[in-house]
């Protein structure tokens, strides 16, 4: 009987190193393409929680973040509902991860993946976040009944999507992003407020770049979301004089900690047209720059008696120094203070 050959079990080891080997690279790229995906660069960086006190929570990456405050803002703006809102997050949830992603199936594109060919837009304006919520909130308003549809159904009307039953698992998600990003929950976003990480050449988020730093960076963000008119508007009710007036929107003025952009928020019980509140409006405006936190460098925002500061996901909105700590969140504050680092 011949003896077994040296040679195998060689050739065995050398396989089973190969085979190692090959797992632990498709292991490096997996979470490579994870992180590319879900825009990340480690851990989740923003996090809402529940108004309700039933433990329900999001955590997402900055850049979604800025995304999301995008779509909110430009939802109110509209006169849209909490609910319009909730159902346009679920489904750019779905879509694209809540990435400005420059592909898709075909000619798809954006955060909602809207073609060009279906007449959507030119792909310059869907690479535009706030052009693209505002085609999505006028295809979803000529639903009837939208509002008491089931969200995935609602969805499914405006995008006509091959998988109509995938934007239901975002519904809960979603419905925490819009309660805090419409104003309907108070102190209830918060992001670490760590400076973005560049995204050049990802595809990812260039059309939501805001030139320039500190206070002019965040005027320029305020005026791409909620519109020059909307901004000028709540300066106007402030201070009592017409839109048209010549008064700096919103105001800038130094302190201590840096620059800081006050934003008007008007007093009393007059609701907007999408029906908020003043104390609402005020919470929208504070969670979106929380929301922006990373990408404007946005160190410490404070409204109503609270106060964010850049620190970790984890942070809580704080009773501001020198405030009274019963009643914070709803008394009537009259401006979001949003200090920058720059």
């Amino acid at each position: 009987m011949p003896e077994p050959s040296p040679i195998r079990p060689k050739r065995r080891g050398r396989i089973l190193r190969f085979v190692s080997g090959l797992v632990i690279l498709c292991a490096v790229a997996a979470y490579l393409v994870v992180q590319y995906v879900t825009g990340g660069g480690g851990a989740e960086g923003c996090k809402v929680v529940s108004g309700r006190d039933d433990g329900e929570s999001y955590e997402f990456t900055p850049q979604q973040a800025v995304n999301a405050a995008t779509i909110a803002a430009v939802g109110t703006g509209r006169g849209m509902s909490e609910r319009a809102v909730a159902i346009a997050l679920a489904t750019a949830i779905q879509e694209s991860g809540l990435l400005n992603i420059e592909h898709g199936d075909r000619d798809s594109l954006g955060l909602f993946q809207q073609r060009s060919s279906q007449g959507w837009g030119t792909p310059k304006q869907i690479l535009d976040p706030a052009y693209a919520a505002g085609m999505f909130y006028a295809h979803l308003a000529k639903v009837p009944h939208y509002e008491t549809l089931p969200l995935t159904v609602a969805a499914q009307r405006v995008q006509r999507s091959g998988y109509p039953e995938a934007y239901a698992k975002h519904e809960t998600d979603a419905t925490l992003l819009a309660a805090a990003l419409t104003g309907q929950a108070a102190a209830t976003l918060t992001c670490d407020g760590r400076p973005a990480a560049t995204t050049a050449g990802t595809g990812t988020q260039a059309a939501t770049t805001v030139t320039g730093t500190g206070t002019d960076a965040v005027r320029t963000a305020l005026v791409r979301d909620f519109g020059r008119d909307a901004v000028e508007e709540a300066a106007a009710e402030v201070s009592g004089s017409s839109a048209s007036s010549p008064a700096p929107t919103p105001s800038v003025t130094a302190t201590a900690h840096g620059r800081t952009v006050t934003v008007p928020v008007p007093e009393g019980k007059k609701k907007d047209k999408s029906g908020r509140t003043e104390s609402e409006r005020g919470w929208q405006l504070a969670h979106w720059a929380v929301a922006n936190s990373s990408a404007l460098h946005i160190q410490r925002v404070s409204y109503a008696g609270r106060e964010w500061a850049a620190g970790s996901t984890d942070s809580q909105w704080e009773t501001a120094s020198g405030t009274q700590s019963t009643g914070g969140a709803e008394k009537s504050a009259g401006s979001v203070r949003i200090v920058t680092g720059q």
